[in-house]
């Protein structure tokens, strides 16, 4: 296959960006998209300029750290998968193909295709947790959790912390990253000691930081990786206003 490539490019979180077009050929349709921008950067070496910086770890579309938007899309064309999971064979030969970081104020670029995503820590820090001190790991049944709550549970915790929700939604709302965090907890007896102050301060947090208002276009469900619903949105409103009705 042989591309366009039009690949945002940016010194630093304080100089101003522009698109670079670069044309590569002979690219496998089998190859992810990850790999495909390392051999971009491998011509780029070659040639003398400067490669194409990019997030990326885990390649296993678990670390969540693979944030392009690709053509518009947040990971690109695929259907709950990540950048690295995404196959060139999505795209036809001679296709022109626009890669951007995510757009948002609350994740600032830190140089070409990657962004600080922070503030998702901080979120995190600020109330994403348990502080019990529960010893060592208890035995499978010592807490009988019924099926379906650890289900949604588990659904929930999927969130690998991408930010794609936030890239693809109008207003920039991280109202299911956040609603996951909240959720996975609110639905385990290990959650509930916490849940009054971990509503409060996840959302607190999440207004401090610049983060827009959740208007429910669904947007970030259609484009989460992981398939994380706007049930959890749903919960975490009332968890939020359920803790706001006590002292």
């Amino acid at each position: 296959m042989d591309l366009t490539l039009k690949v945002w490019r940016q010194a630093d979180r304080k100089s101003k960006g522009n698109f670079e077009t670069y044309q590569i050929k002979d690219i496998s349709p089998d190859s992810s998209f990850l790999e495909m921008l390392d051999e971009l950067n491998e011509q780029l070496i070659r040639e003398g300029i400067e490669p194409v910086a990019f997030d990326h770890d885990c390649r296993e579309g678990i670390c969540g750290m693979c944030s392009l938007f690709i053509n518009g899309r947040a990971h690109g064309p695929g259907h709950e998968t990540t950048t690295c999971q995404l196959h060139m064979r999505k795209f036809k030969d001679g296709d022109t193909i626009v890669i951007e970081p995510w757009r948002a104020g609350a994740f600032p670029v830190i140089k070409d295709l990657v962004v600080d995503r922070g503030a998702f820590d901080k979120i995190l820090q600020a109330g994403g947790f348990i502080s019990v001190n529960t010893g060592n790991a208890q035995d499978a049944n010592a807490i009988p959790i019924k099926k379906f709550q650890s289900d949604e549970a588990m659904d929930a915790a999927a969130c690998i912390g991408c930010g794609a929700c936030v890239a693809t939604c109008k207003n920039s709302s991280a109202m299911l990253f956040v609603a996951s965090k909240v959720s996975h907890l609110a639905l385990l007896p290990q959650g509930k000691v916490e849940a009054v102050r971990r509503a409060k301060a996840m959302v607190a947090k999440m207004d401090e930081l610049g983060f827009g208002s959740c208007t429910n276009t669904g947007a970030c469900e259609v484009e989460c990786p992981k398939g994380i619903t706007l049930t959890h949105i749903a919960r975490l409103n009332r968890e939020f206003l359920s803790a706001n009705l006590k002292p």
